[in-house]
This record gives C-alpha cells, sequence and structure tokens, in this order.
C-alpha cells in the first residue's frame, strides 16, 4: 500500500453532542460531595511508551460511556468507528480534554468526569440528565501533532551501501503497514510479492516519498507517517480510517534509476590477456544469478554446464550482451543488469518483474568463428629438415586440456603414445592440421577451435560442447608415408615378368594366398613398401581385389595392370 486513493468520507458519529460542548463551558455545580473532582485510573500501560498526549495534538480514541449505575449513553465501538479530535482546543467537555493529556498509545484509563467538568446542570436533552457524573472507558488508539514530520529509524544497515535512493528512482521494497496501536492493515508479504514504483514523483503519499529517500539495498527502516502526509481526514476508503498515522515496516530489496546503464566490477584479470572478446565471438562461462538483495535465481554451476552464448548478437538480454565484451579467458567479474536492459517489467521464470540482476562470471574460453588453429613451438632440434607431411605415419606424446586448464587427456599418464597416420581422418582436423610440418623431437602447443575440433556436442563425459582444446604435443616417431593415392610402391624397378613372379604354378591364375605371400617377401626384401599406419593384410586385399576385375576370387594375365598403365606411378 502506501499509494493514493480516495474513497468515502464517514459520516461524523450521530451524538457528538456528547463530547463536544454544546452550550459552552458549563458552570460549576455545588454539592456533588466526592464526585466533584476528576478522577483518572490507569488500567494499562504499554512498556513502550514513546510519546504522550499533549494539548494540542489530534487524537484517535475508542470509548464507552457510563452512567455510574453501569447504564451506556455512548460507544464508539457501536459506531466501528474511532472518535477524532483535537485535545486542548475546547472540542471536548474539559474533564475529557484533561483526561487525555499524558495517555499513550494503547493505553488505557477509566475516567471519572464530574458535573462541572461535563455537561453541568443543563445535560443533554433526552442523553445526558442534569448533574450527571460520567464514566468513560477510553483506549488511545492514535496521536499527531500538525507540525510532526516523518519519523525514520533504521534498525539494519547493510555492512555495504554504494548507493541510496534517490528522486526519480524505482525501487522493489517489502513492507508491513500498521497503524500506531500495531494494528496490520496491510502487508505486502503476505501477498509474497513487493512493492514497485518510482520514488518522489508522486506515486507514493507524500511521507513515504519522504521516507524511503536515502536508504540502501537490505537496509530496514520504521517510516511513521502523519495522517497529513499520508491519506489524511478521509483515509483511503478502505482499510485506512481518515486521520489515521501509519506505520510501514520497509524493507528495501532493489533499487535502479531508468538512466541506469550497466556496471562491472573486475574481480580477477588474468596477468597473460592476449585477448578480449569481442562482438560475434563465441563465449563458454560459469555464473550465479542474485538479485540485488542476494537472492539466487539461477547457476550454471548448479548444473556442472557452462552457459555457452555468442555476444553481441542478441543471443542473451542486452546488458549481458554489454558486460561480456571486453573479457579474458579466466576473468572473474561482476555484472550489475538494469532491468530495463535485462528481463523489463514482466520478469522471467523466479525473476521478478523490474528485478536488478547481479551476475558474478566465470570466463572458460571464447572463440570466434572464423579463428583457425593457433600453434607455438616450444623447441625444435638442431636438425629440424624431415617435417611431417600429410600420409606419414606419426607417433607423438600429448596433455589435452580446455582454455582454462582443465586436463583431459594425457598419452603421459597413459604411458602410450598416440599413432596416427596423418591426413587420414583419425584425429579432429585442428589436431591434422596441428601435427604437419613437424619434425621429430619438436614439442608445440596447439590450440583448436570447436569448429575444427569436437564442436557444440563435444564428446559425451569427455570433452565439453563448444571447447576450446589445448594440446601440449612431442612428435617422437615419423615414418615417411606414401604419395597420396597410393597404398604399396615399389623401391626399385619392376620385374617385367611381375604377374610370372607372383603365379608360382603357372597356372595363369593367382589366387589372393599367392598375392599376398608374394607382396609381403617383396616389403620384407625392401623391394617394396606398405603405406605405413594401416593394417598390411587390409591393404594387400583392396590391392588384391582392384585387380580381380571380375570378382571370381582370382586374377588372370589379362587383368593383371600396374599403376603406370593406368596412371602414372608404379603401383599394384
Amino acid at each position: 500500500m502506501a499509494f493514493r486513493a480516495r474513497g468515502w468520507r464517514p459520516p461524523p458519529p450521530p451524538l457528538l453532542l456528547l463530547l463536544l460542548w454544546v452550550t459552552g463551558q458549563a458552570a460549576p455545580v455545588a454539592g456533588l460531595g466526592l464526585d466533584t473532582e476528576l478522577q483518572i485510573e490507569r488500567r494499562f500501560v504499554p512498556d513502550e511508551c514513546p510519546r504522550t498526549v499533549r494539548s494540542g495534538d489530534f487524537v484517535r480514541y475508542h470509548y464507552v460511556g457510563t452512567f455510574p449505575d453501569g447504564q451506556k449513553f455512548d460507544s464508539s465501538y457501536d459506531r466501528d468507528s474511532t472518535f477524532n479530535v483535537f485535545v486542548g482546543k475546547g472540542q471536548l467537555i474539559a474533564g475529557m480534554d484533561q483526561a487525555l493529556v499524558g495517555m499513550c498509545v494503547n493505553e488505557r484509563r477509566f475516567v471519572k468526569i464530574p458535573p462541572k467538568l461535563a455537561y453541568g446542570s443543563e445535560g443533554v436533552s433526552g442523553v445526558i440528565p442534569p448533574d450527571s457524573v460520567l464514566h468513560f472507558d477510553v483506549l488511545l488508539m492514535d496521536i499527531w501533532n500538525s507540525e510532526d514530520q516523518v519519523q525514520i529509524h533504521t534498525y539494519f544497515t547493510p555492512p555495504s551501501c554504494p548507493r541510496t535512493i534517490q528522486v526519480s528512482d524505482f525501487v522493489r521494497y517489502h513492507y508491513n503497514g500498521t497503524f500506531l496501536d500495531g494494528t496490520l492493515f496491510d502487508s505486502s508479504h503476505n501477498r509474497m510479492k513487493t512493492y514497485d514504483t518510482y520514488v518522489g514523483i508522486g506515486w507514493l503519499i507524500p511521507g513515504m516519498d519522504k521516507g524511503l529517500l536515502g536508504m540502501c539495498v537490505g537496509e530496514k527502516r520504521i517510516i511513521t507517517i502523519p495522517p497529513f502526509l499520508a491519506y489524511g481526514e478521509d483515509g483511503d476508503g478502505k482499510d485506512i480510517p481518515g486521520q489515521a498515522s501509519l506505520v510501514f515496516d520497509v524493507a528495501l530489496l532493489d533499487l535502479h534509476n531508468p538512466k541506469d546503464g550497466i556496471s562491472i566490477e573486475n574481480k580477477v584479470v588474468p596477468e597473460n590477456c592476449e585477448r578480449r572478446s569481442q562482438s560475434g565471438d563465441f563465449l563458454r562461462y560459469h555464473y550465479n544469478g542474485t538479485l540485488l538483495d542476494g537472492t539466487f535465481f539461477d547457476s550454471s554451476y548448479s548444473r556442472n554446464r557452462t552457459f555457452d552464448t555468442y555476444i553481441g548478437q542478441g543471443y542473451v538480454i542486452a546488458g549481458m550482451d554489454e558486460g561480456l565484451l571486453g573479457v579474458c579467458i579466466g576473468e572473474k567479474r561482476r555484472i550489475v543488469v538494469p532491468p530495463h536492459l535485462g528481463y523489463g517489467e514482466e520478469g522471467r521464470g523466479n525473476i521478478p518483474g523490474s528485478a536488478v540482476l547481479v551476475f558474478d562470471i566465470h570466463v572458460i574460453d571464447f572463440h570466434n568463428p572464423s579463428d583457425s588453429i593457433s600453434i607455438t613451438s616450444h623447441y625444435k632440434p638442431p636438425d629440424c629438415s624431415v617435417l611431417s607431411k600429410k600420409g606419414d605415419y606419426l607417433k607423438y606424446h600429448y596433455n589435452a586440456s580446455l582454455l582454462d586448464g582443465t586436463l583431459l587427456d594425457s598419452t603421459w599418464n597413459l604411458g602410450k603414445t598416440y599413432n596416427i597416420v596423418l591426413g587420414s581422418g583419425q584425429v579432429v582436423l585442428g589436431m591434422d592440421m596441428g601435427l604437419r610440418e613437424m619434425c621429430v623431437g619438436e614439442k608445440r602447443t596447439v590450440i583448436i577451435p570447436p569448429h575444427l575440433g569436437y564442436g557444440e556436442a563435444g564428446v559425451d563425459g569427455e570433452v565439453p560442447g563448444s571447447a576450446v582444446l589445448v594440446f601440449d604435443i612431442e612428435l617422437l616417431e615419423l615414418v615417411a608415408g606414401l604419395p597420396e593415392g597410393y597404398m604399396f610402391i615399389w623401391n626399385g624397378e619392376v620385374s617385367p615378368n611381375l604377374f610370372e613372379e607372383i603365379d608360382k604354378d603357372g597356372d595363369g591364375e593367382v589366387l589372393l594366398e599367392e598375392f599376398s605371400e608374394y607382396i609381403h617377401t617383396q616389403v620384407a626384401s625392401g623391394k617394396g613398401k606398405l603405406a605405413p599406419g594401416f593394417d598390411a593384410e587390409m591393404i594387400v586385399k583392396n590391392m588384391f581385389t582392384n585387380q580381380d576385375r571380375n570378382g571370381d576370387g582370382k586374377v588372370t594375365a589379362e587383368e593383371f595392370k600396374l599403376k603406370d598403365q593406368e596412371a602414372k606411378h608404379d603401383e599394384l
């Protein structure tokens, strides 16, 4: 609550005559015996009494009026409305004017008023007989003075207060609204929803506009507002009666200004930052997301998976798009996003509308789709003339890690090399590229972007999706491969009687067994060479199949051709 409202105006009590002067000051009445003096009995006094009634104050109180025999002549309770009046200004009978002075809110007094301080010898026709002693059971509900201002009592101040509420700020706060006697009339807690509003531009009652200024997020304060800075004589027409002082117990949860941009606080910046993120880059980062008061709403850590996205292209909220620019790999920063750069007035999921968002992020890696591999050579042996090329058989050791240093795999830990034929598709494309033009003994680092690595999918349980990979490599052995397109070559002149040499039994037909035995003999003697790194039997079988042109399981002289008879190299 605490917004402006206008409703009905309660009708005046039907028996205002009972407590207001009708004919002026009553004349002293003689012969009243022991009932000639005002008597006050304090039946209940609250433990706390920050203020008491003084002449000139405005009060709201309930009462029951009786004669000495107990007969009731009037009651504010019957009208379900307090009696509201200034004290000490002649608006009450003299005895009540005196009896109210010094009372505390929630104090209960039993008052005996003699006729001379009440309605005297005239009484009130049909209601108060002449010379009547009046008894009043009074409960004070409210007290204020026309000179009062908004009262603020801060009972909790957060350790850090980087910013306080200023005019035109937008705030989100919880409150309990009570009257001075403690009666609850409204609570945002009961609705489980903050009250969201601008401050200082007339959206609130004047007292609340003033009482919220200077608050910090996380601060708790009690704001006491006199009625002329609240709902005045009319009340709000529903829950707040006219002339009521209001007490708001406020906890500020959120604060921003529509002119705010994002704010960035660098927590950890690596000493070595060779590259900073730019629009169009693809980032992998962890984050914790909270509201300004520290309320948690989301975390990538709880899912055990980074948040992966392009930046600067509208894939994330505008504030995060901006806040992720210029980061280094390994950097940690806090990004504070106002709602107009976040999820706006509507919010999303468990993020309330108009909420300021706080993201504590840790950048794991980033790359650009236009990136190629990066190669850094750390050591080359003195003789580095023989360089790896497509088709060579390589044996090497590696450590594989992510950009943040997380180790993924290591052949050193396994105690055996990794062996491949370069250019045969046995490793990811980036690794194939990174192993080229490398000499035995060389050590290098190869950084591979995901589109040349394991892509968006990664390797389940091993390599995260869209991860940049870092390989520290040492080449241990290189066996030169064959020319492109060949799986076997002759190292010397080819016999002009090759078919006859293979066909040992001279039947004019070569079977797979004869063919295989002959090829392996040539390799063993150094006259021929099979492509390294592949299954030799599979190569020989494929060679035989290529010669068996009709597929009958045997090769005849008519089918048998050398490679140079089909192309221009000596190969079966």
